[in-house]
């Protein structure tokens, strides 16, 4: 039999993951433990990844949805098909399985991502399934879920815009896993495998740029890896300067604070040229940036 260290590394060289060993076991063992999983993290950390790994490792079928305030009670667990309830009356067949009765059914995870978009009412028909494995459908009865059957949902940070709270009775049926932005080192190999740049030039000062959103003051969201990728590739195909690519990139990817000094551009670019500053950085820079 496998060690726990021995399956996380088959994992990461499998689905390519950069990283994450501990929270990769926590994972697995709390799958193997039978737990619902609640991972919680800033958007671009890779939770969807990491469920996903897991999921497909351990041959357990995935189903996802993503939080919607849309996706209502209904929509979650199924609903009838009225030209077949005319037809038929409630018979199974006329029965349109949601995403929870579906994962039910079959002893899959459901992993649902960003938890704390959903409505109530959808918070609220997770509980019975999630607690007892009992899912009741009006004029069908009780499913009851095989076993197997788990939770794994996703959540960022509750001042993230567009979120709500999770309920106490909600929360208290999961077990927690936090994940926060890697380290410069791990950020970078993960570029380099994600975007096929080679050039380290380009990856270290794309990784550096996107970190460094993350702690400018004038930023209450900065840029995941993501931006990162997209900034490297950008770099590597085409004769933009920095400015240029960040301006393509970073706007949609940061939020700046409501007290924040100039403009979003003004601090793009302020970003950029405190990164290109840096001596070490500069130097490895200059044989690719356009005159600034």
């Amino acid at each position: 039999m496998k060690s726990l260290r021995e399956e996380v590394e088959e994992i990461k060289a499998r689905y390519g993951i950069v990283g994450r060993d501990r929270e990769l076991a926590m994972i697995l063992s709390a799958i193997r433990a039978n737990r619902h999983v609640l991972l919680e993290g800033p958007v671009g950390v890779g939770k969807t990844l990491l469920a996903r790994s897991v999921s497909e490792y351990m041959s357990r079928d995935f189903i996802r949805v993503d939080g919607d305030e849309r996706l209502d009670e209904n929509k979650l667990i199924g609903h009838w098909d009225p030209p077949s309830v005319l037809k038929h009356g409630y018979v199974e067949s006329a029965f349109v399985e949601g995403p929870l009765t579906a994962a039910a059914r079959k002893g899959g995870i459901l992993f649902i991502n960003e938890l704390n978009r959903l409505p109530d009412s959808a918070q609220n028909a997770l509980l019975p399934a999630m607690d007892e494995g009992i899912i009741g459908v009006p004029h069908l009865g009780q499913i009851r879920a095989k076993d197997g059957f788990l939770v794994i949902a996703t959540q960022n940070p509750e001042e993230s815009i567009g979120v709500t709270r999770l309920s106490e009775a909600l929360k208290d049926r999961f077990v927690l896993v936090k994940l926060d932005y890697q380290s410069q080192e791990e950020e970078e190999e993960i570029v380099r495998l994600k975007s096929g740049v080679k050039r380290e030039e380009i990856v270290k000062i794309a990784v550096s740029i996107a970190r460094e959103t993350r702690r400018d003051p004038a930023i209450k969201r900065g840029a995941s890896v993501r931006a990162a990728i997209d900034m490297a590739v950008l770099a590597e195909s085409s004769e933009m300067d920095w400015h240029e690519i960040a301006m393509m990139v970073l706007p949609k990817r940061i939020e700046l604070r409501e007290d924040a000094v100039g403009s979003e551009e003004e601090v793009i670019r302020r970003i950029v040229d405190r990164v290109l500053s840096k001596e070490e950085v500069f130097q490895q820079a200059r044989g690719i940036q356009a005159p600034r």
